[in-house]
């Protein structure tokens, strides 16, 4: 035992050791290009002359997972001159085989950043012991009698969680919007630890199955996977939403959302853990969600069953009660808001009033998607002229038939807004203005009389070659009846 404590007191007084003060030189030698299975890649930092007072995280590697780090010192006497060098080391065990790449990197020891191009690293089977391929060595082995980088037994912890599709209804109306969200749940007293695992690749695929041909996606586009603790059936979990987007079906039928895959890095734990060694190792497990299917029933008969939006929608107008005079201009806002799919709102219906004059509308709209549902508003923005004094009803002018899916019913958005017109009558104005085309644009400009002289010769030859001939037939007749 006293032993052993001298050995640990020696080794520590080494790692504290200084050099005399010589330039800083830092070499990073990288493991081999192929190893087994069992065998550890590692990353060494070597310092001369000085101590190693900082350094960096070191890097990552896909599908290795990090070991213990082990630090080294030695020291020489040559020709009377001494020199030192301190050692880092980063142990790293592979989880499975195949090919790899450590990218390049940066290491920054004592503040002084260092660059490494990185390389490739192969993973075979498991080598035997007996091959005599070099393996990684333990610094520490002679001291306690046993590797500290040793494989350790790993066990796998159970665990208390799973994936789901949610959907808000199991039933709508054609043009109804349904909310479709993925999550991934750990209850509050679950033990295993979880990590994700490529999620953007598994929401790609996850895309290609979920999302229906017979539908428009409001996609809610999750960018971060946020915690979020929630209750279900009176137990505690933590849930991580990785998918959410509202459907709104074209047609009646079904909407079927299919048994999805989600794997997530499930860690097993070291049965007897180590002060050197890795205490948990990555493995992989996939869980799967129900499948679902949402009916989507057809609308109510209405001669517009196939144009209206459904939802439930407000009218937003910019004017309730304006004074213009006859012929003036002025703008009028129909702005539809409410919960539904905005994108497909159509502008309302105009009805020809005599002496209303408007143009198409300028179009803005605005998308909200959050507290599971797709809401906002679309305006449409008409320039409105009226040429006769009076009282005008816009109510009469505009209307928007859409359908409440809540009540199930048809109903109708008119304006409330009414103008009051004063001044003279500009209806014939407004006639005048208006180009006629075509042969009255002409009728001011042609003049009356035959386009050219010629014509006028011509025309005289003709006529007297008509009477010549009538003389002559009358002649003839004349002749027969004697």
């Amino acid at each position: 035992m006293i032993k052993t404590l001298a050995r640990i007191i020696f080794v520590c007084c080494l790692f504290l050791f200084t050099g005399t003060a010589m330039a800083q030189d830092v070499q990073i030698e990288l493991g081999p290009d192929e190893i087994g299975l069992n065998e550890t890649f590692t990353i060494k930092v070597t310092l001369s002359n000085e101590k190693i007072k900082s350094y960096d995280q070191f890097p990552e590697i896909p599908s290795f997972q990090k070991q213990g780090i082990s630090q080294s010192s030695s020291m020489n006497l040559i020709n009377g001159q001494m020199s030192s060098s301190n050692s880092i080391i980063q142990y790293y065990k592979p989880s499975r085989k195949g090919d790899f790449t450590l990218p390049s990197f940066e290491l920054s020891i004592n503040g002084q950043a260092y660059p490494s191009a990185g390389k490739r690293i192969t993973v075979v089977d498991p080598v035997s012991t007996s091959s005599g391929r070099n393996q990684a060595s333990d610094p520490f082995a002679d001291f306690f009698g046993r590797s500290a980088v040793e494989d350790p037994e790993y066990v796998e912890v159970e665990d208390d969680a799973f994936f789901s599709v949610t959907v808000d209804k199991e039933e709508v109306y054609q043009g109804e919007g349904v909310n479709i969200s993925l999550a991934f749940y750990m209850s509050e007293a679950n033990q295993a630890a979880f990590s994700f695992h490529e999620a953007g690749r598994q929401l790609d695929d996850i895309l290609k199955k979920i999302k229906p041909t017979n539908a428009w996606e409001e996609n809610f586009n999750i960018s971060n996977i946020d915690r979020e603790q929630v209750t279900i059936n009176g137990k505690r979990w933590t849930k991580f939403k990785v998918y959410e987007a509202t459907f709104f079906p074209f047609s009646e039928g079904e909407l079927v959302i299919p048994r999805i895959p989600w794997e997530m890095i499930k860690y097993k734990i070291a049965k007897n853990p180590t002060f050197f060694g890795a205490n948990r190792q990555e493995d992989f497990k996939t869980f799967y969600s129900n499948p679902k299917t949402i009916k989507v029933k057809p609308l109510p008969p209405h001669p517009l069953k196939n144009e209206v939006s459904v939802g439930q929608f407000q009218l937003r107008e910019n004017i309730k009660n304006i004074e213009v005079e006859t012929g003036q201009g002025f703008d009028y806002n129909f702005g539809i808001s409410g919960v539904g799919n905005i994108n497909a709102i159509s502008a309302p219906k105009r009805i020809p009033m005599a002496n209303l004059n408007t143009y198409d509308p300028n179009v803005r709209q605005q998308i909200n998607r959050g507290y599971g549902r797709v809401s906002g508003i679309k305006e449409f923005n008409y320039y409105i002229t009226i040429n006769e004094a009076g009282e005008i009803d816009l109510s009469k002018n505009f209307e928007w038939v859409y359908f409440d899916p809540e009540r199930a019913v048809y109903d109708t958005l008119r304006p409330e807004a009414k103008i009051t017109v004063v001044g003279e009558s500009k209806a014939n104005q407004a006639i005048s203005s208006q180009r006629l085309g075509g042969l009255y644009d002409r009728i001011s400009t042609e003049d009356n009389r035959f386009l050219n002289e010629k014509y006028k010769y011509y025309f005289t030859i003709a006529i007297n070659v008509l009477l010549l001939i009538s003389v002559a037939l009358l002649a003839v007749l004349i002749i027969r009846k004697r």
